[in-house]
Formats: C-alpha cells, sequence, structure tokens
C-alpha cells in the first residue's frame, strides 16, 4: 500500500526549535531525550502539516518561539505515485497563515486537510475521558474531516449558520420567520453530520474492542455510545419547540453542537468505573482503530505519531502493542520516550529498518548505529 512518507522537515521558531532540518526513515523514527527539550514539539510540527493546526496548543500565539514573530514548517513527503512534494506553512503573529503544496498556494486551507492523514497518540489524550463532550467532538470531527472532505464543509457550514442564529438571540431578535430560515438550513446541515458521525461510531467500534483486547487481555468489554439530539427526530421540529427556551438562554440548545459520545466498559461510563489503567488502555485502543479504518478510508496507511507512550502503558504491554503494528502493515511511525536504552530494546527487536533521534534544547541529532 503506496503513503505518505515524511523524508524530511524543515523548523523555524517553532516552539522551543529555532531552525533545525530532520530527516527520517520511512518506517519507525524513534525521538528521545528529557523533558521540555523538544520531542513532542517535533511531534507537533509534524502533525501541524497535516492538520494547519497544533495538536497541544489550541491557539497559535503559543506556538512561536519566545521572541519571534513568526514560524514556519516545510516538509519533504514522498506521494503516492512516485511523487515527491513538499508542503509549507506560515503563520504571523497577525493572524496571517500560509499553506502551500510545492509553493503553490491553497486557495481554501480546508482542502488540505486528508491529504497526508496523520493519527496521534498523546498523553493529553486523558481529557477525552476526564473533560467534557467538546473534547470527543473534536476528536471525531479531526478523523471524519480527513477522511470525507463533504463532512468538514457541512460542519464548517452548520457552525456559520450557528453562530448567526445565537447572535440573533443574543441580540433579542425574535423574528420568527428569520429563525425559521435559519433553523430549516441548520437542520439540512445537522443530517449528513449526523448521519456520518452515527456510521463512523459503528465502524469504529469493533475495531476498538479488538484492539482493547489485545492491549489488555479482554477481560472488559469496552463501547462507544452515540448520543444525539437529533436521534429525538428532526431538528427543525427540536428547534421550533426549544424556541422559547434559546430566547431565555440566548443560544441555541439543541443541534449537532450539543452530541456526545460515551466511553463505556462493561455497560457503564469508562471515566467513573475504569481504572486510571483502563483509561489509558481504551484510549490506545481508540487511536489505533482510528488508524485502521482511516487507513481503510483513505485507501493509505496514515503516519502515526506516538507521543510518550510509556506515559500510558507499562514496558510489556508497549512491546506487545509495538509487535501488532509490525504484524499489521502500519505505515511511518514516530515514537518518543526519554529512555532511549529502552525505547531500543524494543524497536530493535521488531525492525531493523528504523532511526534514532536524541533531542537536547530543541536541537535534533541523528544516532549514528
Amino acid at each position: 500500500m503506496v503513503m505518505p512518507e515524511l523524508r524530511k522537515i524543515a523548523i523555524q521558531n517553532f516552539r522551543n526549535i529555532e531552525l533545525q532540518d530532520v530527516s527520517f526513515s520511512p518506517n519507525v523514527n524513534c525521538i528521545s531525550g528529557g523533558n521540555g527539550e523538544g520531542k513532542t514539539n517535533l511531534l507537533d510540527a509534524i502533525w501541524y502539516l497535516s492538520m494547519t493546526k497544533s495538536a497541544v496548543s489550541g491557539s497559535d500565539r503559543f506556538n512561536f518561539r519566545y521572541g519571534t514573530s513568526e514560524f514556519s514548517l516545510c516538509g519533504t513527503y514522498s506521494m503516492p505515485g512516485g511523487t515527491v512534494s513538499k508542503f509549507s506553512i506560515q503563520v504571523s503573529d497577525s493572524g496571517e497563515k500560509r499553506v502551500r503544496r510545492d509553493d503553490k498556494a491553497y486557495t481554501r486551507i480546508s482542502a488540505h486537510i486528508g491529504v497526508l492523514p496523520i493519527v496521534m497518540v498523546s498523553p493529553a489524550d486523558i481529557a477525552m475521558v476526564s473533560e467534557s463532550g467538546e473534547e470527543r467532538r473534536k476528536f471525531i470531527n479531526s478523523v471524519l474531516s480527513q477522511m470525507d472532505g463533504g463532512y468538514l464543509a457541512s460542519v464548517q457550514q452548520y457552525n456559520r449558520l450557528l453562530l448567526q442564529r445565537n447572535r440573533l438571540l443574543k441580540a433579542g431578535i425574535v423574528d420568527d420567520d428569520l429563525l425559521n430560515t435559519f433553523d430549516e438550513r441548520l437542520a439540512a446541515s445537522a443530517v449528513p453530520i449526523f448521519e456520518k458521525r452515527g456510521a463512523f461510531c459503528d465502524s469504529l467500534v469493533p475495531v476498538v474492542q479488538r484492539y482493547y483486547s489485545d492491549i489488555s487481555g479482554g477481560r472488559e468489554e469496552v463501547g462507544i455510545e452515540y448520543r444525539s439530539d437529533l436521534h429525538g427526530g428532526d431538528l427543525r421540529e427540536i428547534l421550533r419547540q426549544r424556541r422559547e427556551k434559546d430566547r431565555i438562554f440566548h443560544f441555541t440548545t439543541a443541534g449537532v453542537q450539543r452530541d456526545d459520545f460515551l466511553f463505556t466498559m462493561n455497560g457503564h461510563p469508562i471515566r467513573r468505573c475504569g481504572s486510571q489503567g483502563q483509561q489509558k488502555s481504551f484510549l490506545v485502543a481508540l487511536k489505533f482503530a482510528q488508524y485502521e479504518v482511516m487507513k481503510a478510508a483513505c485507501g493509505c496507511a496514515p503516519m502515526m505519531l506516538l507521543d510518550d507512550l510509556f506515559d500510558k502503558l507499562d514496558p510489556g504491554r508497549v512491546c506487545n502493542l509495538l509487535g501488532l503494528v509490525a504484524d499489521r502493515e502500519f505505515g511511518q511511525i514516530f515514537l518518543t520516550d526519554s529512555d532511549k536504552v529502552r525505547t531500543r530494546g524494543i524497536v530493535d527487536a521488531i525492525t531493523s529498518d528504523r532511526t534514532y533521534i536524541e533531542t537536547e534544547g530543541g536541537v535534533f541529532r541523528t544516532i549514528d548505529e
């Protein structure tokens, strides 16, 4: 299976990285170094080139190296069909963001999403269990947007309409005809979002269950339950029934912006009944299942970023998991760990096609064999 592979990345003024060129193996890349030295920043730069935003920070103002007003990223990729392409992103503190492929600017940044499929396993994933439904919606949107440009367009359209409707409610505008128009358009945009989220969950659950069994021994049954206001009927009717409530609260109280995805273990919320180890195992299974579903949908294996996997799992489970990776024809992998001896012991037993990289103070060097 031909897939995009990152050959080299050039990073300038991104977080603690002043100016670095880093080359990679098409198979497994292991990045080691102490905490705060730049391991995660390198993975985040790779993620940024795929998703045009950080996996770590919700705002670009935290991505500029201290004292700078612009950062840039450039990646050289082997692409399906045997071609080589360069993708670059420049971001300034004025908020301007320029995304290019082979020096040609995209007319819409969203058109780049899905060109370089990617999955990331990170310690920050725990927010999907411990925090609000917004974190779980962000995850689902990130996955579906890479697989389906139509889904991303529907979400963008829905969010624009929702913002406008909420502004009317906040301003106290009570024109029923105007609100009816917004409700019609919101409902039309919501239907494909609702249907695609439901179908994705249906396809994801059995794969999550399989990976969870592989990681944990399968003593518990895990699941994902999709919850949406649209399970109660047509959104236009729901909004009509909620209109007085919306006027009181000054925002839209029903719709797919309230969707949630309940993670369960033996039928109960994993947030309440799962141990820390069980929650971590579930999240890793979720991300590996995401990988498998995306691989089937995109027709190529996404890049996999494994940030501090040992924070989530004990060494034995990590070894089992990476063994699964090797057996199932995964694509390019980037793995960070503070213990280079531990990483080398596991990775050397799996493959001889790997690159070891050390980082200190945002400076990266390849370790000679």
